[in-house]
């Protein structure tokens, strides 16, 4: 270990220790007492009626995941683009150029399964 991480370890030492003790505290002072009506769920003032478990199509979720990795592709192209500028001035453009085409091409073959699958239909 060098002597540059010690710093660090003892942060995060320090941040557990921390989390560790706020947690035990709020358990052992905290009240104890059981209200049925504050057990119950919250339904913005109205009694709820019947039940409450909604079933939701697991495909609206697919699609919600395929949103969140497909726009993070976008928000990692903008940053490496401007990386990208600055390789070409120092000669490692080619190798800049093959990680972003080896991210693209993992992530082309990701949607391509999925499309296969019949993961983007909504019906």
């Amino acid at each position: 270990m060098t002597a540059s991480a010690v710093p660090v370890l003892l942060v995060l030492l320090v941040a557990v220790l921390f989390a560790a003790l706020f947690l035990v505290l709020s358990y052992w002072l905290g009240p104890r007492r059981r209200d049925p009506l504050k057990e119950s769920p919250y339904e913005c003032g109205i009694p709820a009626r019947g039940t409450v478990q909604i079933r939701f199509f697991v495909r609206f979720f697919l699609v919600a995941l395929f949103f969140l990795i497909f726009d993070l592709e976008a928000v990692f192209l903008y940053p490496w683009v401007l990386v990208f500028r600055s390789s070409l001035e120092s000669g490692a453009a080619a190798f800049a150029l093959g990680e972003m085409g080896v991210f693209l091409a993992i992530l082309v073959t990701g949607f391509v399964y999925v499309w296969r699958k019949g993961g983007l239909e909504w019906q």
